[in-house]
């Protein structure tokens, strides 16, 4: 089980035992039998009347299981601190072929309704394996969830640059990319990067191609909250000490007020409030015109009224000697440069290649826009702009 002990669970009742990859509440269903996937399809089918716009499938490579139900190998790379978890191979469990058989079924029972519905499917794979996912005629998943922004250990252009070329490079023809910057299994983007750098993530996350998924209160900078190993709620978290994801499940921070306007004063929630609450809340950052809030909201407006930036194709800049990721995205004649400079220092940089000169629409520091000589673009150290050509504004 991910969190440790036995995926076999004793059944009183039926005198049997059941699989349970997970947790014991969620025993895992017989997806080689018939009758199984058809109630499950006749499940989507509730929903889907009822008008939903689509699923986002939990763990999808992990719904088919080997035939035989043969024991994992056992990781020889695996240590003491590891998750409990990795100390298997799943090679019998995880991301087997037949998988891709029900994602292309579950497709057909999607696209049997008229409008736009979509299929997103959670899928930590190899870049490769990802890709399958797609459909062969693209008669898979909408969107294989893209991680590489999250699991990315250094953020550097040296290694943002070339993890961008890869993934837009394996993309199948016709394919719809998205990028994923944080999510509830994942330690907080403001726990990994400073406050500058954060910025300029979150400008990379909604200046790519593709579709942009941001996780709850990472929109204000929230961070991880330390808790205490009594007052954990993740089960993976007290079977295996350590590997809880409870610190980045905290509370939405609404408000300066009792619990940061998550629930009533007199609730004690599900989980502690971040101390940081009373200032670091959607309230305060509403009337703050510098505030990351008031960044991804300018950052979600150009993304709607410029077709570059939200259909428009992906170009990088080869900037030399710079620890700087510059690309420009293009469609109809519409172009616009984005220039991230994810180094320590101040940069002075020629972006002639762009263009001569540009409007600025964006900092991640909120504090210049107007026009810019691209022979000489300053970016002090953390920061993002987003540039206008002509007819952008």
């Amino acid at each position: 089980v991910h969190g440790g002990g036995s995926c076999w669970e004793w059944d009183e009742r039926t005198g049997q035992y059941y699989l349970h990859t997970f947790q014991v509440e969620q025993p895992d269903l017989n997806w080689r039998n018939p009758q199984a996937r058809e109630a499950m399809y006749d499940v989507m089918r509730f929903w889907l009347e009822r008008g939903v716009d689509g699923f986002r499938i939990d763990a999808l490579s992990f719904l088919i299981k080997d035939e035989q139900l043969r024991d994992n190998p056992k990781n020889p790379g695996w240590r003491p601190g590891d998750p409990l978890w990795a100390r298997q191979r799943r090679v019998y469990s995880d991301d087997l072929p037949e998988v891709l058989d029900i994602v292309r079924e579950m497709r057909a029972v999607t696209d049997a309704y008229e409008g736009d519905r979509a299929l997103i499917g959670e899928l930590y794979l190899p870049l490769e394996r990802l890709m399958t996912y797609y459909g062969t005629q693209l008669n898979g998943l909408h969107l294989p969830l893209n991680f590489d922004l999250i699991l990315l250990s250094e953020w550097e252009q040296e290694a943002i640059g070339p993890l961008i070329e890869r993934y837009e490079s394996a993309l199948p023809e016709g394919a719809w990319p998205n990028w994923v910057l944080g999510n509830h299994d994942n330690p907080r983007i403001a726990n990994r990067l400073d406050h500058a750098r954060n910025r300029a993530a979150h400008m990379l996350l909604l200046t790519l191609r593709g579709t942009p998924t941001c996780y709850y209160g990472d929109e204000i900078g929230m961070r991880d909250v330390e808790i205490p190993q009594e007052l954990i709620r993740d089960p993976q978290g007290i079977q295996d000490p350590g590997q809880g994801r409870d610190p980045a499940r905290t509370p939405m921070q609404w408000e300066a007020g009792a619990n940061a306007g998550f629930c009533p004063d007199d609730t004690e929630p599900w989980l502690p409030v971040a101390h940081d609450y009373a200032t670091i809340n959607v309230e305060n950052q509403r009337e703050d015109a510098r505030s990351m809030l008031t960044l991804f909201q300018r950052l979600i407006k150009l993304r709607r009224e410029l077709p570059a930036l939200s259909i428009g194709s992906y170009h990088p800049l080869d900037i030399q000697g710079a620890s700087v990721q510059a690309y420009l995205r293009e469609h109809g004649g519409q172009r616009v440069l984005i220039a991230l400079n994810f180094g320590a220092e101040r940069r002075v940089l020629d972006l002639s290649e762009a263009g001569n000169e540009g409007e600025v629409l964006c900092s991640t520091h909120m504090d210049r826009t107007g026009h810019l000589d691209l022979k000489k673009s300053d970016l002090r150290p953390g920061e993002g702009i987003l540039v206008s050509f002509g007819n952008n504004t």
